[in-house]
């Protein structure tokens, strides 16, 4: 009742000021451990500094809607003191051109990466389809039954999926999947470049030693916190969203079985996917480099 009542109840212009100042700070500052505000938490905490004696958060979010606040919505930003100098010019432009420019008939360029710890989590009842009135139903507790790796590589002129999995992630494992590429792609494909995060994995000694004996595969690394112009991380979302938003598999063996089957019928229906100027432009506007032209940008 108080809190309907609040509800409809008019407020100085001090409660607002007074709301807008605390949801502008971090909820840390005030004394609250939380990772960031929401209209429930404000609520709680002008009555907690006896600013009103009672107010919904609904009347919070009227609030805070007039004053354009949004205090429970983050965005990730990269931090200016990251070198965006002649280097990081450079490689940007290699991957947007990998991306962009008409290949040779004899040319392919794959997005690599892994998808780690995926768990089998066997539900201890089984998952019941949705029925008319009535959602799918997953039972919650689960049993563990340990986890895969996904290794993939997104073709980024068809779409095309290569995919496999292995109980560990080490440089034994990444070559594995190299040879399963070397043996999938035709012969008369004479250079292959891989776009790929620059981890240990990726260019430790004994794939270096590899890629010496395999002289059409070449490695292409996105700068720091560039993981996002790694095309398959968007394939990785979809695959997160149609076959892992729901985890429940008998064991790592039906978890990798439903893997390759997501991979396959992907491949049916393969398409890649579009890119434009526009976030790229904003990165490279803040280069060292006055005049480091970009011909293209982020997927869409």
């Amino acid at each position: 009742m108080a809190s309907a009542l609040a509800d409809h109840q008019s407020f100085p212009p001090a409660v607002a000021i007074h709301l807008v100042k605390i949801a502008c700070e971090r909820p840390d500052e005030v004394g609250r451990s939380l990772s960031h505000w929401d209209c429930a938490e404000l609520a709680r905490q002008l009555m907690a500094d006896q600013v009103v004696g009672a107010i919904s958060p609904q009347t919070v979010q009227r609030i805070l809607a007039n004053h354009k606040l949004k205090p429970w919505r983050k965005h990730l930003w990269l931090s200016p003191t990251v070198p965006r100098d002649a280097e990081f010019c450079d490689r940007v432009k290699t991957i947007c051109t990998l991306y962009t420019r008409t290949l040779a008939p004899s040319e392919r360029v794959l997005c690599v990466d892994e998808k780690t710890s995926l768990q089998p989590r066997t539900r201890k009842s089984p998952t019941l389809a949705a029925q008319p009135g009535r959602p799918m139903r997953v039972e919650h507790e689960y049993e563990r039954k340990g986890a895969l790796n996904l290794f993939a590589a997104f073709d980024t002129r068809t779409g095309q999926v290569y995919a496999y999995t292995a109980e560990r992630k080490r440089q034994k494992e990444f070559i594995e999947f190299l040879e399963q590429l070397d043996r999938a792609i035709p012969a008369h494909i004479t250079k292959i470049h891989l776009v790929m995060d620059n981890l240990r994995m990726h260019t430790g000694q004994q794939v270096q030693a590899w890629l010496e004996k395999h002289l059409r595969f070449k490695f292409h690394h996105p700068p720091v916190h560039c993981s996002w112009m790694n095309q398959v991380e968007q394939w990785f979302s979809i695959l997160q969203r149609k076959r892992l938003a729901i985890a429940d598999f008998a064991d790592k063996a039906h978890l990798a079985d439903r893997l390759h089957a997501f991979v396959s019928e992907w491949n049916e229906h393969a398409h890649p996917f579009n890119w434009t100027r526009k976030s790229v432009t904003k990165i490279m506007a803040k280069c060292e480099i006055a005049k480091c032209a970009i011909p293209v940008a982020m997927a869409a």
